[in-house]
C-alpha cells in the first residue's frame, strides 16, 4: 500500500471512529498534498510525500515553539498532537551514530574539507537522509566535522 493510500485510510477510519482531532490533523494533510499535486500537476510519489509531511511537521514545530512563548499551552498542545499524528507516517529516524556514519562517508566521498563545502554535503546528504533525520542536525553534525 502506498503512503498516500495509507494516509486515506487512516482519515477513513477516523472518520468511522468519530475521531475529530486526528481527523482535523489527517485532512490538513492531505489537503497540502492535494495542493501540491494541483499547482505542479503531477500525482506525488512516496518520497515527495515524505518531503510535505517533513515540511507539515517543521510547521508544527515551529507553532509550538510560538505558542509556548505566548504562554498558549492549549493551542501548543494541540499542535503536538499533530505532530504525533504526522510522525506516524515518517520512516524510522536514523540513531545519532547512523548520521555521523553518513556524514564522515559524505565527507570521504566529495573530499570536502572547510566550511565553503558546507552546501556540497548538504546537496549530496539531503536526499540520502530526508524523512530519517531532521536537517537542521545534520547541518549542525556537518559543520562540526568541517571545523576539525
Amino acid at each position: 500500500m502506498s503512503l498516500k493510500e495509507r494516509i486515506t485510510e487512516d482519515m477513513k477510519t477516523a472518520m468511522r471512529a468519530k475521531d475529530t482531532a486526528r481527523l482535523s490533523a489527517i485532512r490538513l494533510l492531505l489537503a497540502a498534498i492535494k495542493q501540491k499535486e494541483v499547482d505542479e500537476r503531477i500525482v506525488l510519489d512516496d518520497d515527495a510525500l515524505l518531503a510535505i509531511i517533513e515540511k507539515q511537521l517543521k510547521q508544527r514545530r515551529d507553532s509550538v515553539n510560538q505558542y509556548e512563548a505566548a504562554k498558549r499551552e492549549d493551542l501548543a498542545s494541540a499542535e503536538r498532537f499533530e505532530i504525533e499524528v504526522l510522525s506516524a507516517y515518517m520512516p524510522a529516524g536514523l540513531s545519532e551514530a547512523e548520521i555521523d556514519a553518513a556524514v564522515s562517508a559524505a565527507i570521504a566521498e566529495t573530499g570536502a574539507s572547510g566550511p565553503a563545502d558546507m552546501g556540497k554535503l548538504m546537496a549530496l546528504l539531503k536526499p540520502r537522509l530526508a524523512g530519517r533525520a531532521d536537517m537542521s542536525v545534520v547541518s549542525a553534525k556537518i559543520k562540526t566535522a568541517l571545523a576539525r
